[in-house]
């Protein structure tokens, strides 16, 4: 039985969620799993491990929000993104991702996902991205930037504060690399298609962080995007 006493992390909802989460690893499934059943907002939470299962299952129960790992082993985060936002527009998907440097994080919003979650947000913050995500509204935290979440849901624009792009201050290869960061590549393929280091990546990007004033690749790509 769930709980009726009031707690200050608990999800406030208008009806009932229904959540799937898709993750491979089953222990941090099913723990996601009990940590989400034990709120009184929540109807219904569904398990898939892989991406072909993950829409068949949101096709048959149309949850309100599919938690979707970035890494599926049999089909794509984008591909799955696009699947369930053209089938199943009012369910939002919300990216289960290690690390905001992802580069599938840019593809999968691009492919109509609502947010992302990192892995590593404590219970507190995560209970208060769903209540948000269910209630379609973007929780300003760290774990979704201001400027990312009013850019990428509809034009994917980011401008700074007097409304100017700071690409000038870029050098030829930093543009180099984030065009490649825009066009979903990691840093490895990034490092592979222009003949340098994965460090030598790395370092370009933070220096690109730096110039653009942004918390990290989502961010940039972003700015890129709406200097085109």
């Amino acid at each position: 039985m769930r709980s009726t006493a009031h707690r200050p992390d608990r999800i406030v909802q208008s009806g009932p969620i229904r959540l799937l989460i898709v993750e491979a690893q089953r222990l941090f499934r099913q723990s996601l799993r009990v940590l989400l059943e034990r709120e009184q907002d929540v109807a219904a939470v569904m398990e898939a491990s892989d991406g072909r299962s993950a829409y068949s299952l949101a096709i048959e129960h149309q949850p309100d929000i599919v938690l979707l790992d970035v890494d599926m082993p049999d089909l794509d985060v984008e591909s799955v993104t696009k699947r369930i936002h053209k089938h199943l527009p009012d369910t939002r998907v919300l990216l289960l991702a290690r690390y905001d440097e992802d580069a599938r994080i840019v593809t999968a919003m691009r492919a109509g996902a609502f947010g992302y979650i990192l892995k590593d947000t404590d219970c507190t913050d995560f209970l208060r991205i769903i209540s948000a995500t269910a209630k379609g509204e973007h929780l300003l935290s760290p774990v979704l930037p201001e400027r990312f979440v009013r850019a990428v849901p509809g034009s994917l624009r980011h401008t700074h504060a007097d409304g100017t792009i700071l690409l000038s201050s870029l050098s030829d290869r930093e543009r180099e690399i984030l065009a490649c960061a825009a066009a979903g590549r990691s840093n490895k393929e990034i490092a592979d298609q222009l003949c340098v280091s994965v460090d030598t990546v790395k370092t370009h990007l933070h220096h690109i962080y730096q110039k653009l004033s942004v918390d990290g690749r989502v961010e940039a790509v972003i700015a890129y995007l709406h200097s085109q």
